[in-house]
């Protein structure tokens, strides 16, 4: 099995028109999936993050053939970045366990970006450096809430650093949970969806 229903069903709730997102559970072999002119990128990584991301590769391949596009290799840039196909814009994503890869047209988003965390507390020493006082406020009575505060800021640095180009601390981001939005340093304001469900998912919309 290759995919967990229940998660999917949730992901799917996060997709807008024009966005497509998928996952993929993790499996031996899944490193082989990167092709020839994508591996040479992670000659000097371990099998496992080899693994990892064979596995973001084989979904947003699979996302790319619904959108009717051949598939088509995914590189990595000088930051590590994904770069897309001409006419695409696209994120990947990975924990231990699962991959996930969102993707649309450049011609009807500027940028996106996905990222995708364990369902569990973010490690206390950790809280401070990624959220800031107003933030701790409003997440004091969830459990959950350093970990989404955490995954959003990542998924929104990945939507925003394409087009900026300039590195973000967590505290560059600020996220308003109730909006749907986070307001970066500069002044880009992005937009947000996120779910749980084992794993907690964040699209990031620009």
């Amino acid at each position: 099995m290759t995919a967990d229903s229940v998660l999917q069903n949730s992901i799917q709730t996060l997709a807008i028109p024009g966005v497509l997102i998928g996952h993929r559970l993790i499996v031996q072999g899944d490193e082989l999936a990167l092709g020839h002119e994508e591996i040479g990128a992670f000659a000097a990584s371990v099998e496992k993050v080899r693994r990892q991301s064979g596995a973001a590769r084989i979904v947003a391949r699979q996302l790319m053939a619904q959108m009717g596009q051949e598939p088509h290799a995914i590189l990595k840039g000088p930051s590590g970045a994904p770069i897309w196909p001409s006419g695409l814009v696209g994120s990947l994503a990975h924990t231990a366990q699962i991959a996930v890869a969102a993707l649309a047209r450049r011609a009807d988003f500027s940028s996106i970006g996905v990222d995708v965390e364990p369902a569990e507390p973010l490690e206390p020493e950790l809280l401070d450096l990624v959220a800031t006082a107003s933030e701790r406020q409003a997440i004091a009575n969830d459990p959950l809430g350093g970990r989404l505060l955490f995954t959003i800021k990542e998924a929104v640095y990945k939507a925003v650093n394409p087009l900026d180009g300039v590195f973000l601390e967590h505290h560059d981001v600020k996220v308003n949970l109730a909006a749907g939005t986070a307001a970066v340093r500069g002044g880009r304001l992005v937009r947000f969806r996120h779910v749980s469900a084992g794993h907690i998912v964040v699209l990031a919309i620009i």
